[in-house]
């Protein structure tokens, strides 16, 4: 096996093909791109408020990681990128859903997004042993 596996199809964003992968596995390790609200197909669903996109993003994040062979378990790592600070509370709540025991290491940063819409981007990083 080689020592980097992509993980997952092409990533289209208004109809461009970006130069990224979903995710890339190399060894041990599965690091997940930073994924804004996305349907089940990778689409953007940007017309929606912080709980429905966070929830958006670590869906799609919890499929990549199940093509990778790991869970949300797996987590390690996760960079969150926020629009708007007021909605952290609402983020927290959701993303406590999907890591609701040991949750990976974690920051948070604010910052503007070059897409219009998007409220939060999120990157995971994963350890699942190949063997």
């Amino acid at each position: 096996m080689s020592q980097k596996q992509i993980i997952g199809g092409d990533v289209v964003f208004g109809g461009r093909k970006l130069p990224l992968s979903w995710a890339v596995r190399a060894g041990d390790f599965v690091f997940v791109s930073g994924t804004v609200s996305v349907d089940e197909n990778g689409v953007p669903q940007l017309g929606c408020g912080i709980e429905e996109q966070t929830r958006n993003a670590l869906l799609y994040i919890e499929k990549v990681l199940k093509d990778a062979g790991c869970t949300m378990a797996d987590a390690v790592k996760a960079s969150v990128f926020l629009k708007n600070p007021e909605d952290m509370a609402a983020y927290d709540a959701v993303y406590a859903e999907f890591f609701p025991d040991g949750p990976p290491a974690r920051f948070t940063v604010v910052t503007d997004f070059v897409a219009p819409g998007v409220l939060i981007e999120i990157e995971v990083t994963a350890y699942k042993p190949l063997n």
